[in-house]
C-alpha cells in the first residue's frame, strides 16, 4: 500500500507539474538573418550586367508626390495592406478615366491598346527625398523666371505655329527623366552595354542616349541638347549617371541651365532594377530631391517601332484646327 500511495503522489505531482511547465516563457525566436543583397553577373568585360528589356508599365498611377490622403507619413510608414489598398484605387481611377484619352471624341479604343490598367505599383509615391514626399518650393529666382517665360509667352494662342506645341506633341523629345516616367503606353526601355558605353534606348519616341564610362570630362557649357550630355560610371552594382547641357526648353519642370540630374540604375533582383534620379539646381530649388521607382526586366515587352508623325497628321491637323478657328472667329467679329 505503501508503494502505491507513494507512486499515485508522484502521478499527481506529475501532472501538477506539467501545465506548470507547459506555461514557462518561451525561448525568443532567433532573429531572422537580414537579406542577402543581390549582386548582378558581370559582363565579360568585368562591370554589372544590367542588360536588357526592361518595362515600367506597372509604375502606372503612383502619384509624384505624396497625396493628401497620406499626410504625416513617409513611404516606410505605408504598409503592404495599405499599399494594395491604394493600388485597387489607382486601378479602378484608371478605367474610369479612360473614355477620355484622346479627347471625348475619340475615347480609350480598345483596353490592349494602353499599358496602364492594372498595374502593380511598387510605392505609394515617387518622392523620395525631401522625406515629406514633397519636392522644395520653388526659389524667388525661379518664380521670376517662370513668370518671364509666361510673360513671353502671353498673347499667343496654343497652336499658333509649331513651337506652341509641347516638345512631346512634336515628336521631339521627352527629355530626362522624362523619358523614364510611365505612360499609358511606350514604356519599354532596353539598356545595352559595350566596354565603356552603356546605351538605353526608349520605346516613346525612340531616342536612344550615349553614356560614356570613361571619366571625359562634360562637354563646354555653350553645347546645350534636348537630353543632356550624360557622364556615367559605377559604384558597386549600381551605375550612376550625371547629366548636365540641358536646352532651356527641356530643362525639367521650369529649371535653369544649371540643371544636373543624378540617376542611379540599382539591381536589386534578378529582374528588378530600382532606378532614381536626383535634380540638382541651386537657382531652381533651395535643395536637392529625388525620386524613384523600379525597372522589371521583362523579355515579353520588347521596344516596337515609335513612328510619331511618321503618317501621322497630328501636329499639322492642330494647327489647321486652329487656323479654321481663327477664320471662325474673325469672321464673327466681323458681323
Amino acid at each position: 500500500m505503501k508503494t502505491l500511495k507513494t507512486l499515485m503522489i508522484g502521478a499527481a505531482a506529475l501532472t501538477i507539474a506539467i501545465p506548470a511547465f507547459a506555461q514557462a516563457p518561451a525561448r525568443p525566436a532567433a532573429p531572422k538573418a537580414a537579406a542577402k543583397a543581390y549582386t548582378a553577373a558581370k559582363t565579360p568585360w568585368g562591370d554589372p550586367d544590367l542588360q536588357g528589356v526592361y518595362t515600367n508599365k506597372d509604375e502606372n498611377g503612383i502619384p509624384f508626390e505624396r497625396p493628401g490622403q497620406l499626410a504625416g507619413k513617409n513611404l516606410a510608414d505605408v504598409n503592404d495592406a495599405e499599399l494594395q489598398d491604394l493600388i485597387a484605387e489607382r486601378s479602378k481611377a484608371a478605367v474610369d478615366r479612360a473614355p477620355g484619352i484622346g479627347g471625348a471624341d475619340t475615347g480609350a479604343g480598345p483596353t490592349h491598346w494602353y499599358e496602364h490598367y492594372g498595374a502593380k505599383n511598387s510605392r505609394a509615391w515617387l518622392v523620395t527625398d525631401p522625406p515629406d514626399g514633397v519636392i522644395p518650393a520653388p526659389t524667388a529666382e525661379a518664380t521670376a523666371r517662370n513668370a518671364e517665360r509666361a510673360r513671353l509667352r502671353g498673347g499667343r494662342g496654343p497652336a499658333d505655329s509649331p513651337e506652341d506645341r509641347s516638345l512631346y506633341d512634336r515628336c521631339i523629345t521627352r527629355g530626362v527623366p522624362g523619358s523614364m516616367m510611365p505612360a499609358i503606353y511606350g514604356n519599354s526601355y532596353e539598356i545595352i552595354q559595350s566596354p565603356g558605353w552603356v546605351a538605353i534606348r526608349y520605346e516613346m519616341i525612340h531616342e536612344t542616349r550615349l553614356i560614356p564610362l570613361d571619366a571625359r570630362p562634360h562637354v563646354k557649357s555653350g553645347i546645350q541638347s534636348y537630353m543632356g550630355d550624360a557622364r556615367g560610371h559605377f559604384e558597386g552594382n549600381t551605375l550612376v549617371v550625371e547629366t548636365t547641357n540641358f536646352k532651356p526648353v527641356s530643362a525639367y519642370r521650369g529649371a535653369s541651365d544649371h540643371l544636373t540630374l543624378v540617376e542611379r540604375f540599382t539591381p536589386k533582383a534578378a529582374r528588378t532594377v530600382e532606378w532614381s534620379v536626383t535634380a540638382e539646381d541651386s537657382h531652381t530649388w533651395a535643395r536637392p530631391w529625388t525620386i524613384a521607382m523600379n525597372l522589371t526586366k521583362d523579355a515579353t515587352q520588347p521596344i516596337f517601332e515609335y513612328g510619331c508623325h511618321e503618317g501621322n497628321y497630328g501636329l499639322r491637323d492642330i494647327l489647321s484646327g486652329a487656323r479654321a478657328d481663327d477664320a471662325v472667329a474673325a469672321k464673327a467679329v466681323a458681323k
